[in-house]
């Protein structure tokens, strides 16, 4: 249950259910996944592993700086995010439209994951 909570425990909990949401999705209406979402899935749990571990290793050395930090993991995140779809989207890549929204997509749930496990992380810091 200590590996559920974690960070890695609920990163590989979400990325499960994304990839078992572009499977359903990719079973019930093949035209609206493309052909790249695989690579954008496993481009954002790389991300937020790293991210995740570097906020953690940071959260550890330095407390008191603790908004800073997680302020400049999401503008990490979110820059890396504009220059991987930058570089697809100038590649010769099919259907950019569709991919598109597939990242956006993806984008969003990672999204609302950091956001849930941030207002979790400060829960318990409010009392």
């Amino acid at each position: 249950m200590k590996f559920i909570k974690s960070h890695i425990g609920s990163l590989l909990m979400l990325t499960i259910f994304v990839v078992l949401l572009t499977v359903v999705v990719q079973y019930l209406k093949p035209d609206w996944v493309h052909s790249s979402v695989w690579q954008i899935i496993i481009f954002y749990f790389g991300l937020m592993l790293v991210s995740g571990q570097l906020i953690q290793f940071l959260l550890k050395q330095s407390r008191e700086n603790s908004v800073a930090i997680l302020m400049g993991a999401t503008i990490i995140r979110f820059l890396a995010s504009l220059i991987f779809i930058a570089i697809c989207l100038f590649t010769e890549i099919d259907n950019k439209i569709l991919f598109f929204a597939d990242f956006f997509i993806i984008y969003l749930l990672y999204l609302l994951f950091d956001i849930y496990s941030l207002i979790a992380n400060l829960r318990p810091h409010s009392k």
